[in-house]
């Protein structure tokens, strides 16, 4: 069956805490939209602010190739004559195809919010659609609390619905605006409606009961075909339906079209590409299009995965476009390795001795604090050294480092380092900004000689985890650093009850990886350890 989908990350999603996109994001999102076979794209609401109003002005000049841009807005003012109401003249101006108008199904709002009676309340949702059906819009009309609204009045809310289809509107939107209604109550409700109205019954939830998804869904099953939701869970206090969960269920679970099954192929990175523009992450176990949403951890999941991966995986990755991933840790069985290397072609290039060492390392690094899950620049060295034994190319004599600072004057961090490297002895004395700057420094002074393409590796990051917090400043501290050489991106790890210490040591990774890969310009080895990158 053909479920109609309405995306409102553009209007109710920017509602969200943290959320906001310029005029200029909107755009954008809205042509991804398009692109991805969204049927309505819900841009904003024109006569609420300027942003919005201008968002429709250049949204005239895309042509979009599926979707209905859409135009918010409200039923009139009680005081205004339709033809009048300035937010009803935006919705007209705004110059889109459809409009999504909303009314008041709740007594209480009727009564409070609006001031006006029940009678004057169903003229105001009937003028108002009639008017904008008559100048030639596809009115949706979303029934505002109409579950809240049900359980106060059943009869009430009925009759807003009645108002409504009965001037022209299109769909007759269902909406959850406080989020409080449970699925079981949902289903009863939406049961009365279909026996009442024909027609397209739509769906609208939000989730502050955290059911946002699963009322939708429970939805679609009891007759609707209209689902509204925002990317990524977006919206007013704890966010909408997410769409990227929404429409992989209702085509992949339940066999429904909604933007078909190429189109959702690209869901994932549809996703990712509106948290980006947002300047938000998308959740890590954000199902079916978070980075964990298929990634294994034990080793028996890893070794059942290897074999078939359906034991521990509901659909394929790729039907939503993301993907399979093995991370490795403490828990770690030799599966885990084994998927690395044999996902790149390296499986035969270790035996077994090879292989049971390396993953003896690791679990005794992940023992002492190391996280390897987060930087698999460590793992990808300690396969490059697995690889290669006895490799060394250079080895540390001695490091210092030594701060000064005094209540009138900045401190000053001073650091020697003296290497052993295949030519000689090598030694650097710099001043930082901070101990890891001077030994960054003193390193690369060290190096530079030999290794004259050192110089491209760049700091990117630099984090702090304390690992016991009761031992105080004694505590031991895992030092997590990102690295750049301007083509991709690699995270070290250092632990130590020394923040010197473990930051110097997540310093050695990333040179010593570095090195080790203008040694063997293998790619295959440094695919091994890649993460995906996410394209849009």
């Amino acid at each position: 069956m053909k479920i109609f989908t309405f995306d409102t990350t553009l209007r109710d999603g920017t509602q969200g805490e943290a959320v906001s996109f310029s005029v200029e994001d909107k755009i954008v999102i809205a042509q991804k939209l398009d692109e991805l076979g969204i049927d309505y794209i819900e841009g904003g609401w024109p006569g609420s602010n300027p942003r919005d109003k201008e968002f429709f002005a250049r949204a005239r000049e895309v042509q979009f190739k599926h979707a209905k841009l859409t135009a918010f807005g409200s039923t009139r003012f009680a005081r205004n004559r339709v033809d009048q109401d300035p937010n009803v003249r935006q919705l007209l101006e705004a110059g889109t195809p459809a409009c999504s108008i909303f009314g008041k199904s709740w007594d209480l709002h009727t009564q409070r919010a609006l001031g006006i009676t029940e009678e004057e309340n169903l003229v105001l949702i009937g003028e108002t659609v009639k008017y904008l059906t008559d100048h030639g819009k596809e009115v949706v009309y979303d029934a505002e609390h109409f579950f809240d609204g049900y359980t106060s009045d059943p009869s009430f809310a009925l009759r807003t619905l009645e108002a409504a289809k009965n001037a022209g509107a299109s769909v007759l939107c269902l909406c959850d605006t406080n989020g409080g209604t449970l699925t079981g109550r949902l289903v009863e409700i939406l049961a009365v409606v279909r026996q009442r109205f024909d027609g397209i019954i739509g769906i609208h939830c939000h989730n502050d009961s955290d059911v946002a998804v699963a009322n939708t869904i429970a939805a679609v099953e009891a007759g609707v075909t209209h689902v509204q939701g925002c990317f990524n869970g977006y919206g007013e206090r704890c966010g909408n339906a997410n769409m990227a969960s929404v429409l992989p269920n209702l085509e992949i679970k339940l066999g429904h079209t909604t933007i078909g099954p190429e189109r959702l192929a690209s869901i994932t990175s549809v996703a990712r590409f509106i948290a980006e523009l947002a300047n938000l992450s998308v959740r890590n176990d954000q199902p079916y299009v978070g980075r964990s949403a298929f990634a294994h951890k034990g080793g028996v999941h890893v070794s059942a995965v290897l074999k078939d991966s359906a034991t521990y995986e509901h659909i394929r990755p790729d039907l939503v476009g993301n993907r399979q991933r093995v991370l490795l840790s403490d828990l770690s069985g030799r599966s885990n390795i084994l998927y690395k290397l044999k996902q790149h072609g390296l499986i035969d290039r270790l035996d077994d001795a090879a292989h049971r060492e390396l993953l003896e390392r690791i679990k005794h690094m992940e023992f002492m604090g190391y996280e390897l899950e987060a930087a698999e620049g460590t793992f990808e060295l300690l396969v490059r050294e697995a690889l290669h034994p006895g490799t060394n190319l250079f080895e540390v004599v001695s490091y210092e480092t030594a701060t000064k600072g005094s209540a009138k004057q900045e401190s000053q961090t001073v650091a020697t380092v003296t290497l052993k490297a295949q030519d000689g002895i090598h030694s650097a004395t710099a001043t930082g900004h901070g101990p890891v700057n001077a030994l960054d420094l003193c390193l690369r002074q060290c190096l530079s000689q030999l290794y004259p393409e050192i110089s491209n590796v760049r700091l990117t990051d630099y984090k702090v985890r304390v690992l016991d917090s009761k031992k105080g400043s004694a505590a031991k501290v895992r030092v997590l650093v990102e690295w750049s050489d301007h083509k991709r991106s690699w995270a070290t790890v250092g632990v130590s009850d020394n923040v010197i210490t473990a930051s110097w040591h997540a310093l050695l990774d990333a040179i010593k990886l570095e090195l080790m890969r203008m040694m063997e310009k293998d790619e295959t080895i440094a695919r091994v350890v890649e993460d995906y990158c996410w394209g849009v």
